[in-house]
């Protein structure tokens, strides 16, 4: 493996994007090193990149938004091999920090994959249980009672627990989670964490309530606003109006055999 090429491609990536962070940069490098026929892992990514001091510099103190050291239920991936073609149908979820003053606040996102309009969000001062249900309350409320939806997410432990699990199974949703910490297996939430965080939210905020005021008037813009490279540079809540394979400018991740596709949609 050559590590001096790695290095430079990611010099060159963060010329473009100063504050792209370390998962990003592995997501993006993903369609080069399959070019080289590179094989890296997360773990030894990040080392290469901290041994070339190439990690972005962290605040005060460390945040993780996701705890999977724990006894609930892991649900498999169900979202790897299926292709949404239209509303609905399969949703993405995470938590991302967001750095106040003199602390962090925790925005809680839902996202459909087919038309990458958020569907549901909260924005808390902490990351319980009951902030993850605030937003998935909230895209729930949008889905038509006859669709069955795919909600994925990460392994953390709220969207593992008993209160979280018997919502999405109260409203028929089929449960898929995470395998590893690849941040590939939950590539469409992290593309929209890196958008707001880079183009529409503010890298700080005074308190919780600006915070939230300000998220909540991003996220209108990034629905109903802005446009979309993956989508073919539609805007989100067009395409959420829509159905069918959509044209895609940027790679898909979720990709369905047809036999699968055929099994999902005819059902």
């Amino acid at each position: 493996m050559n590590e001096d090429l790695i290095i430079e491609q990611v010099h060159l990536l963060r010329k473009e994007q100063p504050r792209c962070g370390s998962r990003k940069l592995l997501i993006m490098l993903h369609p080069f090193f399959t070019k080289q026929s590179i094989t890296i892992g997360r773990d030894h990514f990040f080392e290469l990149l901290a041994k070339n001091k190439l990690l972005v510099r962290k605040t005060k103190r460390s945040v993780h938004t996701t705890n999977s050291k724990h006894h609930f239920h892991r649900f498999p991936n169900l979202a790897k091999d299926f292709r949404p073609l239209k509303a609905h149908e399969l949703w993405v979820s995470d938590i991302t920090y967001i750095p106040l003053k003199d602390r962090f606040a925790y925005l809680f996102l839902i996202t459909d994959a087919y038309s990458r309009k958020i569907v549901g969000f909260h924005v808390s001062d902490d990351m319980k249980v009951s902030s993850a249900v605030v937003a998935l309350k909230k895209a729930l409320a949008q889905k038509p009672m006859e669709t069955i939806v795919i909600h994925h997410s990460d392994r953390g432990i709220q969207y593992c627990s008993h209160e979280y699990v018997a919502l999405l199974q109260q409203h028929h949703a089929l449960i898929s989670m995470t395998q590893s910490g690849d941040p590939l297996e939950n590539a469409i939430a992290e593309r929209v964490n890196g958008i707001l965080k880079t183009e529409l939210i503010s890298s700080r905020y005074d308190d919780i309530d600006k915070a939230a005021l300000s998220i909540a008037r991003a996220i209108i813009i990034y629905n109903y606003k802005r446009r979309h490279s993956s989508l073919n540079y539609q805007i989100p809540n067009e395409v959420h109006q829509q159905k069918g394979p959509q044209i895609k400018r940027w790679k898909n991740y979720y990709t369905v055999p047809k036999n699968k596709e055929g099994n999902m949609h005819n059902t």
